[in-house]
């Protein structure tokens, strides 16, 4: 199989984590791009070139988004709905990727449009283990939507 490059953006307020993410996609050695913001207001600024983010070519629009329920100022069910509400961006993948395991924010983000919901590992090596095969999957298995125009 052939591994593209993926330009992935990852929102999550916890710094430790944003760190622990970055080191774990450095672990796979896939081709990927990866770039965080720190809440969903940055995200949605990020995603419609707003604000900080009004250059496009440091803006590109991500192939995959992590996206964190828990954060300030704009949450991942806000961010979610934003995203797949607008016709622009809803065809980009989101994984919602949280500490939460509530049946409740299952249902709502996947109701919402998320591609998949991953609850966050508790050991480095299994943080390894998960960004290794969402990496392969979203590079190798699945076939990306082309930005509408």
């Amino acid at each position: 199989m052939n591994k593209r490059p993926l330009n992935i953006m990852v929102a999550e307020n916890d710094e430790d984590d944003r760190a622990l993410v970055k080191f774990a996609f450095d672990e796979c050695k896939l081709p990927n791009s990866v770039h965080f913001v720190e809440d969903g207001e940055q995200l949605l600024d990020y995603l419609n070139h707003r604000g900080l983010y009004q250059d496009t070519v440091n803006s590109a629009r991500p192939d995959l988004i992590l996206l964190d329920l828990d954060m300030p100022r704009i949450n991942g069910h806000e961010a979610l709905k934003e995203i797949k509400g607008d016709p622009k961006l809803r065809s980009i993948p989101v994984v919602i990727f949280t500490t939460s395991k509530s049946t409740q924010d299952i249902n709502s983000t996947y109701n919402m449009g998320a591609n998949s919901f991953i609850v966050k590992p508790v050991t480095y090596d299994g943080l390894i283990q998960v960004m290794n095969v969402l990496a392969e999957y979203w590079s190798e298995v699945t076939e990306l939507p082309l930005a509408p125009r």
